[in-house]
């Protein structure tokens, strides 16, 4: 299989892929033309749809498989294919596996780490609490599915959970570091952060927001989340249970960020910096070395990152 982070400029690609999302668009001369973005599970690509009436274009909607040939150019430092000719796939005759991306990282070691961090907070109620989750089977079997976001960072199965455990650990250098942090409080927030985006993301391969993730947001979901299990949980101290919802709720760190507030306590100051670092290092990672290949090292304007980016040079 042609993987999508193997194609190079100038290459003709015949492959089959899945259709992350097409729309209908018009040019400047109001000639209509398809965007496309195609998927497997090393990444995606952009592709468009010149003239869509061509006979050698099929209809195609959202998450089809389609097979494709397509030639590949560089545009603006990414890589794009012109798509000549595509035929939808029957999804039996494809496995789903190649077409999903996924952590470059063990699922089973990860969980087994961010248990062994659970087993670390020594505080009995934050314990009782993390494993009124985690001591789910089927709650921690959805987490460890799910993605961190539908774009930007961490999009991938798995990329929950490989998102929670490096902002966890994150938190317990952060901890370290600095004496004076609640440590059991700030692992506990660092490993509930996102909770709320088990249902706020629908699972792969839509992977897009659902009803409540639009009313609501993964913030104040995982904050009625969390509160709900501290009413099971008699022995919670009030006050350390405001504490953890402020620390989910000021998480982003700034208004604007999508945080209904802002950190009041250094631990959810030491959260929003660690969740931050977090998702704008994964955010260049994926935009600078996992996407696919072109001449260029610069990869052009980063909306989230508000800057060009390029790769480090190697050493000569």
């Amino acid at each position: 299989m042609k993987y999508i982070n193997t194609i190079k400029a100038g290459e003709q690609v015949r492959e089959t892929y899945m259709v992350k999302e097409v729309k209908q668009a018009v040019t400047k001369n109001d000639k209509e033309y398809w965007n496309v973005m195609l998927q497997d599970k090393t990444g995606s690509v952009n592709a468009k749809v010149w003239d869509p009436t061509s006979p050698g274009i099929e209809e195609f909607s959202n998450l089809d498989y389609i097979n494709i040939v397509a030639d590949s150019q560089e545009y603006k430092g990414q890589l794009q294919l012109i798509i000549r000719q595509a035929t939808k796939v029957d999804a039996s005759s494809v496995s789903s596996s190649d077409y999903l991306p996924c952590s470059e990282y063990d699922i089973d070691q990860m969980f087994d780490e961010l248990m062994n961090l659970i087993n670390s907070v020594k505080t009995d109620y934050l314990h009782e609490l993390l494993m009124s989750f985690f001591g789910d089977e089927e709650f921690s079997k959805h987490f460890c599915f799910c993605s961190a976001a539908k774009s930007v960072h961490h999009n991938f199965v798995g990329g929950l959970l490989e998102h929670t455990l490096s902002v966890t650990r994150v938190c317990n250098f952060f901890a370290r570091h600095y004496a004076f942090l609640d440590r059991d409080l700030l692992v506990t927030a660092a490993i509930c952060h996102d909770i709320g985006k088990v249902y706020e993301l629908s699972p792969f391969p839509e992977n897009d927001y659902t009803d409540d993730g639009n009313l609501l947001g993964h913030i104040v979901m995982g904050t009625m989340m969390i509160r709900d299990h501290i009413k099971e949980i008699p022995h919670f101290p009030a006050v350390k249970a405001k504490e953890l919802e402020h620390c989910i709720l000021a998480h982003h760190g700034e208004l604007e960020f999508g945080s209904p507030k802002k950190p009041a306590i250094c631990e959810a100051m030491a959260l929003s910096f660690a969740d931050n670092v977090d998702a704008k290092m994964q955010t260049m990672k994926q935009a600078i070395y996992d996407s696919p290949s072109t001449s260029l090292a610069w990869k052009g304007y980063n909306k989230f990152l508000e800057s060009n980016l390029r790769a480090t040079s190697e050493e000569v």
